[in-house]
């Protein structure tokens, strides 16, 4: 039993539930004050180095989420057994649903990070389509999802179908699973190193790890992507860092290298 039951059909909540948990999440983000004294980046870096405005951003974010929805209400539509709600389906054991939802994370970190580091080595796509994204060299909620349209059409969208597929989870449980994918997503592009984040603490795939990425000198490094380094450590391109305090406040994350 779920709070939408009765209202809203699974379908249409896996749809919509990741877009507007998105703006929910990334919003926070954009509402809190300066906090200077937890940022990765100065405001000053931020405005100096990002080469597009927050306005072009936002169209951008939007632009990737209608293609999203569509392909996913297509394939909720595709895969659904009954014709009208999903009322009717048998929804598998909390254990079971667990399991579904590691295994579409495996699976989304790995399409994510072939395609993602495929997107740096080859000159043309860079240049081209992923180069978009690295435009915000330093990353912020809302520009989690800003992508060329093809790249968010082919890491994102289909990398969630994928991971809905072989894991073989209703949509039910795939509402949940894409709205923790989305607050995971927004949070490594927050750019802040908040004490108590839970991301922090359990996941080493974090905002920190994902801001070395989008450094000039890291971008050949920590390609995973959003919840495990897995691939990265087992291929080469993990890179570590650490935390440096800033003497006016912050925090730096530092590439380790040998």
């Amino acid at each position: 039993m779920v709070f939408w039951e009765g209202y809203v059909s699974d379908e249409v909540m896996g749809t919509f539930a990741p877009i507007v948990v998105y703006w929910l999440y990334a919003g926070l983000y954009q509402l809190l004050p300066p906090m200077d004294e937890y940022r990765l980046h100065t405001r000053k870096e931020e405005d100096d180095k990002n080469l597009v405005p927050l306005s072009s951003v936002v169209k951008g974010v939007l632009l990737q989420q209608f293609f999203q929805a569509t392909v996913a209400h297509l394939l909720f539509l595709i895969t659904c057994k009954v014709t009208t709600t999903s009322e009717n389906v048998v929804q598998p054991s909390i254990p079971v649903q667990i399991v579904q939802i590691i295994i579409a994370m495996l699976v989304m970190d790995t399409w994510q990070y072939f395609v993602h580091r495929y997107m740096h080595q080859n000159k043309f796509l860079y240049r081209h389509i992923h180069s978009q994204h690295h435009r915000l060299v330093v990353p912020y909620a809302i520009g989690a999802l800003y992508n060329h349209p093809l790249e968010g059409l082919l890491l994102d969208t289909f990398g969630g179908a994928l991971s809905f597929l072989v894991s073989g989870m209703t949509a039910r449980t795939g509402v949940i699973f894409f709205c923790f994918a989305v607050v995971k997503t927004v949070d490594d592009h927050c750019g802040l190193w908040l004490p108590g984040n839970v991301f922090h603490l359990f996941f080493q795939n974090n905002t920190a790890y994902h801001d070395i990425h989008h450094q000039l000198q890291g971008t050949k490094f920590n390609y995973s992507q959003p919840f495990f380094p897995i691939w990265d450590k087992l291929l080469g391109t993990y890179m570590p860092y650490r935390l440096v305090k800033r003497p006016e406040g912050g925090f730096e994350a530092r590439l380790m290298k040998d």
